[in-house]
C-alpha cells in the first residue's frame, strides 16, 4: 500500500498578510524554514516560523525572539540579514534574506574534505562575520557546517542565532549543553560558561573537519564525546592529511586548547592570525615572519635534554645561539690579537646593525603595502539591490575601481545592482577592478507546450518558473481529468506556447477536472446531488409546462459562466409535466355565449351549430368531448342547440 505524506498546511498560507509561503526549504528542532514572497517589497524571503508545540513555551519563545535581536544587531556582509520579526495568531516568526545555495555541511558530503586554499576561503568569512558579531557583543554558541551558507552567487554567510546571548551574559542556567556536541568547548562541557574564546574552539573543531574530513572526536553516545572534549588536546590535523601546511595545523591547535586562555581571545584575533599565513599558504615556499601566537619559552640557561653546544631549541622551536665556552688557555691570549678580533667584530657589527636597518624598513615597506598600501586584502563589500550610484559610491570607499557591468537576474529589480565579481565577502587587492552588475531583470525564456499534459509533468517543465502550488480548476468536456489546459501569466491572462515569459515569473496551470455531468431529463433530486459533487452550486428557474418532460425532471440546465469551474452556478427549469385541463359541464342551462366565455377561459377553443349573433339567446344543450374528460389546453370543444 503507497501513502502519501500529508501536505504542510504552512504551504499557501499568508503569514501577517503580508509573507506568502511558497515551499518548504529545512526543518530543524525549533522550528522550520519556508521560502516565501513578501507580498509588500516584492521579493523572496526565508521565512523561520517556530514548532507549534513550543509555543506556549516562553523558554523557547523567548530564544526565538532572542535569535531576531540578535542577528538584527549585525550589519555585516557574512551574516544573515534579518528584516523582520513577528507572531501571526498563534504562529511566531522570523524573516530573513533568501540566499539560495547549499550550506558548508552539505559541501563537505559531497567532497569529503577540502584544499587548505578552500578551507581559508570559507573561515575569512566566517571569521569576519564572527568578529563582527564578538565586536557587537554578540556570542554565537551554536557554530557548526549547517549553519554557514554557501550561496550561489558565491556569498558565505553566517546564520542560525538561536542560540546567541549577549558577551556578558556567560554562565549557562541549565542549559550549558545547547548547541551540537561535537563543537562544544571544554568549558562549556565542564563548567557551562560560553564566551567569545567558545566560538573560537568551534570555529577550530570546523577547521580540523574541513582539513581532514572528519571531526577529532567521535562516539556511540554524546556523553562520550563531551569527555573527549573536556579531557583530551585536539590533534593537529597534518596527522590525518600529512598535505596540511603548518601555519594551519598551528592555527588549530591555537582555537582549540583546552585553556580558553591559551585561545585567541575572541575573532578578529584568529582572523588577523589568519591574514598573516594566509600568503603561505596560497604560495607555499613564502616563510612568513609573525609572532607566535601563543608561546611559554623555558629558562635559557636551562637548555633542553639534548641540545647541542652550538643550539638549544626553546620551547617556540625558535633556535637559539648558546654562548660558547672558553679554555682556561684562551684567558691568557695575546692583548694585540684580542684586540684585532675586537675591531674585526665591531665593523662587522656595523654591517649587520646596517643590514638590519634595511630588512627592517623593507619588511615596514612590505607590511605597509600588503597591509594598509594598494597591495592590501579588502573584503568587498554586499551592494546587492543598491542603486548603481550608490553602489559604485560604497565600492569606491573601500577602494576599489569599479567597472560597470550588465546581466540578467529573476529576483533582482531591473536598475538595481544584482552582485559583483569578485562576489561579495570576497578579498580583492585594494585598488584593483570590480565588475558591478547592473541587473536587466529576468531572462525571457520560450514558454514550453505543456496543454494537454498530467499536471506532474507540466510542472516539471515549467521548472524555470515560479508556478502556484494551487491550480486553477476549470471543466471541459474535451480534455481527460488531471491534464492542463492553460496556462496563466502572473496577470491572468493566458500564456501561449512559444511565447516569451520572464525567467522565475509567477505562472499557474489551469487543470481540468473533467466534464460537468449532463442532468437534462433526470429527476431534480438526482440532477442536484450530480453537480453538487462536482463543486457546483444548483439555483432553480421557474418550473414550466413539459408535453415530454415528467413531471419533477430537469427540462434544461443553464450554465452561468463560460468556462465553468467549480463554484460556479447551474441553472435547472424543472417540469410541471403536461398542461391539460378537465373539462367543465357547460351545459346546464348557460347559453351557448355564457359557455363559450367559460371554456375560452380555460384555453379551449369553442365551436357552435348555433350562430354567433344567435348565442346569447340560445341554451346550450350538447357539448362534445363530455364533461369530465382531460384536455390539452387549446383543444377544440362543441357546443351545441338540439332541440
Amino acid at each position: 500500500m503507497v501513502t502519501t505524506a500529508p501536505a504542510d498546511p504552512m504551504i499557501g498560507r499568508l503569514i501577517d498578510g503580508r509573507y506568502q509561503v511558497r515551499s518548504r526549504i529545512a526543518r530543524g528542532g525549533m522550528a522550520t524554514v519556508y521560502l516565501a514572497t513578501d507580498l509588500r517589497l516584492e521579493r523572496r524571503v526565508a521565512i523561520k516560523i517556530m514548532h507549534g508545540h513550543l509555543a506556549d513555551d516562553n523558554t523557547f519563545k523567548t530564544r526565538f525572539v532572542q535569535e531576531a535581536r540578535s542577528a538584527a544587531r549585525l550589519a555585516h556582509p557574512n551574516v544573515v540579514n534579518v528584516f523582520d520579526q513577528g507572531q501571526d495568531a498563534e504562529t511566531a516568526y522570523l524573516v530573513m534574506e533568501y540566499l539560495p545555495g547549499i550550506t558548508l555541511r552539505d559541501l563537505l558530503k559531497d567532497y569529503k574534505k577540502l584544499t587548505p586554499e578552500q578551507t581559508v576561503d570559507i573561515l575569512d568569512a566566517v571569521l569576519s562575520g564572527l568578529a563582527a558579531a564578538h565586536k557587537a557583543g554578540i556570542v554565537h554558541r551554536d557554530l557548526k557546517p549547517e549553519n554557514v551558507m554557501l550561496a550561489d552567487d558565491g556569498r558565505i554567510k553566517l546564520g542560525d542565532f538561536g542560540l546567541a546571548r549577549a558577551a556578558s551574559a556567560n554562565t549557562a542556567t541549565g542549559q550549558a549543553l545547547l548547541g551540537t556536541i561535537a563543537y562544544l568547548s571544554p568549558e562549556l562541557v565542564t563548567r557551562g560558561v560560553a564566551d567569545a574564546r567558545s566560538d573560537v574552539y568551534a570555529v577550530g573543531i570546523m577547521m580540523y573537519e574541513m582539513l581532514t574530513g572528519e571531526q577529532p572526536y567521535v562516539g556511540e553516545a554524546p556523553m562520550q564525546i563531551a569527555y573527549q572534549h573536556a579531557n583530551d588536546s585536539v590533534p593537529a590535523p597534518s596527522t590525518k592529511t600529512p598535505a596540511v601546511p603548518a601555519e594551519l595545523d598551528e592555527l588549530v591547535l591555537w582555537a582549540t586548547a583546552r585553556d580558553p586562555e591559551r585561545r585567541p581571545h575572541d575573532a578578529r584575533a584568529m582572523l588577523d592570525r589568519l591574514h598573516e599565513v594566509e600568503p603561505a599558504i596560497r604560495a607555499p615556499g613564502v616563510v612568513v615572519r609573525a609572532t607566535q601566537p601563543t608561546m611559554v619559552v623555558p629558562n635559557a640557561a636551562a637548555p633542553m635534554a639534548g641540545a647541542t653546544a652550538e643550539t638549544a631549541i626553546l620551547g617556540g622551536g625558535v633556535p637559539v645561539l648558546a654562548a660558547p665556552t672558553l679554555e682556561a688557555s684562551e684567558v691568557g691570549e695575546d692583548t694585540a690579537a684580542l684586540t684585532a678580533t675586537t675591531e674585526r667584530r665591531k665593523r662587522r657589527g656595523y654591517w649587520i646593525f646596517a643590514l638590519v636597518l634595511l630588512l627592517t624598513g623593507l619588511a615596514a615597506g612590505t607590511g605597509w603595502y600588503f597591509g594598509v598600501g594598494p597591495g592590501a586584502l579588502v573584503t568587498v563589500p554586499d551592494v546587492s539591490t543598491l542603486l548603481p550610484e550608490e553602489a559604485q559610491q560604497v565600492l569606491e570607499q573601500e577602494g576599489f575601481q569599479v567597472v560597470p557591468g550588465e546581466r540578467n537576474d529573476p529576483l533582482v529589480p531591473q536598475g538595481q545592482i544584482s552582485g559583483t565579481d569578485p562576489a561579495a565577502g570576497e578579498q580583492a587587492q585594494r585598488g584593483s577592478a570590480v565588475t558591478m552588475f547592473v541587473s536587466l531583470g529576468p531572462s525571457l525564456i520560450p514558454m514550453p507546450d505543456v496543454i494537454g499534459q498530467a499536471e506532474a509533468d507540466a510542472r516539471v517543465a515549467l521548472e524555470q518558473f515560479t508556478v502556484a502550488e494551487q491550480n486553477v480548476q476549470q471543466f471541459s468536456s474535451d480534455a481527460a481529468e488531471g491534464t492542463v489546459i492553460a496556462v496563466l501569466g502572473a496577470d491572468g491572462n493566458i500564456v501561449e506556447a512559444g511565447a516569451d515569459y520572464p525567467e522565475l515569473g509567477d505562472v499557474a496551470l489551469v487543470v481540468s477536472v473533467g466534464a460537468i455531468p449532463p442532468v437534462e431529463g433526470l429527476p431534480v433530486g438526482e440532477a442536484q446531488g450530480a453537480l453538487e459533487g462536482v463543486g457546483l452550486v444548483v439555483e432553480f428557474a421557474d418550473p414550466e409546462f413539459h408535453d415530454e418532460v415528467p413531471a419533477d425532471h430537469v427540462i434544461t440546465a443553464t450554465y452561468t459562466n463560460d468556462p465553468m469551474h467549480p463554484g460556479d452556478s447551474v441553472v435547472l427549469t424543472t417540469s410541471k409535466g403536461p398542461d391539460l385541463v378537465a373539462v367543465p359541464n357547460v351545459i346546464t342551462g348557460q347559453t351557448i355565449a355564457q359557455a363559450r366565455e367559460q371554456l375560452e377561459a380555460l384555453g379551449f377553443v369553442v365551436t357552435s351549430n348555433v350562430p354567433q349573433f344567435l348565442e346569447g339567446a340560445v341554451v346550450a344543450s350538447v357539448q362534445s368531448p363530455a364533461a369530465g374528460e382531460t384536455l390539452k389546453r387549446g383543444s377544440e370543444i362543441t357546443v351545441n342547440f338540439q332541440p
